[in-house]
């Protein structure tokens, strides 16, 4: 595994060196689509993340939601901030493609365990805390099963399995069931209406009582 993970550290900056060429004319389109649809917010939505061995570094994804965080003094859902151009860019995964600036810095791979919240460190099991042994990645095992709508639980139990499984078919298969996935439009939102909800631990405590 050693061997293929070096490797794949050279595949992923090469393929993300063509892939930005290619895409940097949809990319300037996104943008000024985020732009007019709404001026006051920025085009990027940039956020610290922690990745391999527990690294922090700052994520790039373009903007799909509003500034606005609430309403008439309630709270806005991430369904209810999401725009228009905001929602079209995330079921077709256009808001991903600035992470490729991440792959290129060596920050992200092609595939791996999605790069989460700093804040959720303190929440993780040792077991959990494994999904850091690997380089984050744009898609991953958990994302092919199930995406947002699986609980933390499951999405990480598909993370660790992925550390201790990782090899060259199993990349390529993860890569095609995410085209797969996102020709179809599939596991884009949880279903309770937000995109994911924010991970506390509960679950891991309650079953520990």
């Amino acid at each position: 595994m050693k061997h293929y993970l070096v490797y794949k550290k050279l595949l992923d900056f090469l393929f993300s060196l063509i892939l930005l060429i290619t895409v940097f004319p949809f990319m300037i389109l996104a943008g000024i689509a985020i732009k007019i649809e709404d001026l006051r917010g920025p085009i990027l939505f940039m956020q610290k993340r922690c990745g391999k061995d527990e690294k922090i570094f700052l994520v790039y994804k373009f903007r799909t939601m509003k500034v606005d965080v609430e309403r008439n003094g309630k709270p806005l859902s991430d369904m209810e901030r999401m725009t228009k151009v905001g929602s079209f860019l995330r079921k077709t995964s256009i808001d991903e493609l600035p992470q490729l600036f991440n792959i290129l810095r060596g920050e992200m791979s092609f595939i791996g365990p999605r790069p989460l919240l700093v804040q959720y460190l303190e929440y993780y099991t040792s077991e959990q805390l494994r999904r850091h042994e690997v380089t984050p990645g744009i898609s991953g095992w958990a994302q092919v099963n199930g995406r947002n709508t699986i609980s933390w639980n499951e999405r990480f139990k598909y993370d660790v399995w992925y550390v201790d499984n990782v090899n060259p078919l199993l990349d390529i298969q993860i890569l095609w069931l995410t085209l797969y996935n996102v020709l179809n439009r599939k596991d884009i939102n949880n279903s309770q209406g937000d995109t994911m909800p924010v991970f506390t631990g509960n679950e891991q405590k309650d079953q520990m009582k």
